[in-house]
Formats: structure tokens, C-alpha cells, sequence
């Protein structure tokens, strides 16, 4: 993602650690909140990621793309949010060198989680715009290697732009601090790449998969307003199922661009006005809540995962042939 730039200029004569201004009670409820927020994104996308691998339903090209969100969803929350909650809560970076690195390496993970959404909303529109064409074309199979080949750039990327900034000495500019500092071309470049492009493709394709969806229901009335031949109300309930996924997507992909939008006008703003450090911690804080949301999404609007959860709960999942358990219906 676009790492924010800061002036070196004098930084380290002048820079200490601020004193905590709050009490020892709201500092221990700060790290239990953090805890439960950090456990939750966790939990949540384990359950995504096992319900998706293990139910043989549910292996369906759309939640192959799925499953990769809910991938780079897990390590952000495993990796990426309790170092960054600990550097907000502590108002310091106290983790030293090393975890300074790991942490601007895996935060480019949600470069991945950006590309994935733009992924699911061209799944979305090949599937309503060209059934027939993405039923016999689009399998699982292609997904998984769209999957593969777009985590692959990303990370070529991300090595890129490590490696053309002088690999990690950027990173850690004063003891305390822990800064990436990427030179005006990359700025510019990651800019371009981690947002501008993939947010193009998400509101423009998700603008015309609402469209569509719209004339396919007043298509579905028109055709419940007449006797219909059984095989026009199977297309009925086929297009019926494709915009009750396009609209269930379409929450996931709303809730996404509401999480990231703070952070895009930041990464653009932030290096033409002086914006406080303080204010880019909770704006990429509130984009890293995308990841706790996400599983609560699919526990909201999708039942099969609402059904694998019970299975969960009442260990079904661990008796023999579970795999094969129907959870769509």
C-alpha cells in the first residue's frame, strides 16, 4: 500500500516517546479490546478458510475468490493489527528493527485484499452479464490460478518497491519511530497501482452489476406475471440466485470501499498537506477493521456459512464424510 512519507529533517534530535495520558484501567481495557478485536478477525476468517476447503459445496470459483480475501484477511490480523494496535495503544514503536520490517512487509497485504475485491466484482459481472459463457468458461480450477498468479504480483510488487527504496534501511529513521519512506516515482507509482487502478475496476463494474441485476428483476416480474414453461422458471430462479449473490457481494464490496476510502483520501492528501501521524494510525485502522467485518458479512447474509458454523459448534464437522454435508440448502 502507499507508505506515507515523513519529513527526516531533524527528526531524531528532537523525537521522544510521548508519556501515556490515560489511567492504568483504560490502558489495560485498550489492549483487552485490542485482544478481542485481533481474536475475532481471527477466529472469523479461520472459519471462512476451513468452512470453504472442507464442505465440498462450497468449492465454487467465486469462493476460491472468497477464501483468498479471507487468506489476507488471517494474516493481517494475525501479523499486521495487533503491531499496529500496540503502536497506537503505546503511542511508540517499542517492537524494535525487525518487527519494524515485518510490519511494512505484511501490511502490503492489503494490497492483495484490494485486487481480490476487484477480482469478485469481474466474477460478479461475467456471471450476470455472460452466464452461459462464465458457466462453461469460469471454473474452479481458473480461479485458483487467477488466485495464485494475482498474490504472486503482488508480492513481486511489493519486493519491488522494497528493494528500488533501499530494501528495509527507510524503515526505522529514529529509536521509537517506525516510518517507510519511499522515494516521489514510487509514491506516485503505488498510488496508481494499489488503489487508482483497482478502485477504478471495482466502481465501474459493480456500477454496471447493479444495472444488470436491476433488469434482471423486473425480467424475474415479468416472468412471474405470466405461465412460464419449466425450463424459463429455472432460468428464473438462476438469475434469481446470480443477483442475490451480485447484491451479497455487493454489501461486502460496499463495506470494503467504506473502510478504504478514508485511507485513499489520506495516501492522497497526505503528502500535499501536513496531516498529524496520529491521524494516519486510525485511518489505516479503520481500513484494517475490513478484515474483522468481512466474517461478520458472511454471517450475516450468507447461510451456508451461518450453517457451518453450527456444524462447528455441535462438532459434526469432525464425523466421517462431513465433507459432503449439504450446507446450501
Amino acid at each position: 500500500m502507499n507508505l506515507t512519507e515523513f519529513n527526516k529533517s531533524d527528526r531524531c534530535v528532537h523525537f521522544s516517546c510521548p508519556q501515556r495520558s490515560v489511567s492504568p484501567a483504560v490502558y489495560i481495557l485498550l489492549y483487552v479490546c485490542s485482544a478481542a478485536v485481533v481474536l475475532l478477525t481471527v477466529c472469523g476468517n479461520l472459519l471462512v478458510i476451513i468452512s470453504i476447503f472442507h464442505f465440498k459445496q462450497l468449492h465454487t470459483p467465486t469462493n476460491i475468490l472468497v477464501l483468498s480475501l479471507a487468506v489476507s484477511d488471517l494474516f493481517i490480523g494475525i501479523f499486521v493489527m495487533p503491531l499496529m494496535l500496540i503502536w497506537t495503544i503505546e503511542s511508540c514503536w517499542i517492537l524494535g528493527n525487525f518487527f519494524c520490517n515485518i510490519y511494512w512487509l505484511i501490511n502490503s497485504l492489503l494490497t492483495i485484499s484490494v485486487y481480490t475485491i476487484a477480482q469478485i466484482a469481474v466474477d460478479r459481472y461475467l456471471a450476470l452479464s455472460y452466464p452461459f459463457l462464465y458457466m462453461n468458461i469460469v471454473s474452479v480450477r481458473i480461479s485458483c490460478g487467477v488466485v495464485v498468479f494475482s498474490w504472486c504480483v503482488v508480492v513481486m510488487y511489493m519486493l519491488a518497491l522494497l528493494y528500488f527504496n533501499g530494501n528495509f534501511r527507510s524503515f526505522v529513521m529514529c529509536p521509537g519511530e517506525c516510518f517507510s519512506v519511499p522515494n516521489e516515482v514510487w509514491t506516485v507509482i503505488d498510488l496508481i497501482f494499489s488503489f487508482i487502478f483497482p478502485l477504478s475496476v471495482i466502481i465501474i463494474l459493480y456500477t454496471r452489476v447493479f444495472v444488470i441485476a436491476k433488469k434482471h428483476a423486473t425480467a424475474i416480474r415479468e416472468l412471474n406475471n405470466h405461465t412460464q414453461p419449466k425450463t424459463q422458471k429455472i432460468t428464473s430462479h438462476s438469475m434469481k440466485s446470480e443477483r442475490k449473490a451480485a447484491k451479497v457481494l455487493g454489501i461486502l464490496v460496499s463495506v470494503f470501499l467504506v473502510c478504504l476510502l478514508p485511507y485513499f483520501i489520506y495516501s492522497l492528501l497526505g503528502n500535499v498537506i501536513e496531516l498529524q501521524f496520529e491521524t494516519f494510525q486510525k485511518v489505516l485502522i479503520t481500513f484494517y477493521l475490513n478484515s474483522t467485518l468481512n466474517p461478520l458479512i458472511y454471517a450475516l447474509f450468507y447461510p451456508w456459512f451461518r450453517r457451518c458454523i453450527k456444524l462447528f459448534v455441535t462438532l459434526r464437522i469432525f464425523q466421517r464424510n462431513s465433507a459432503l454435508i449439504n450446507v446450501l440448502s
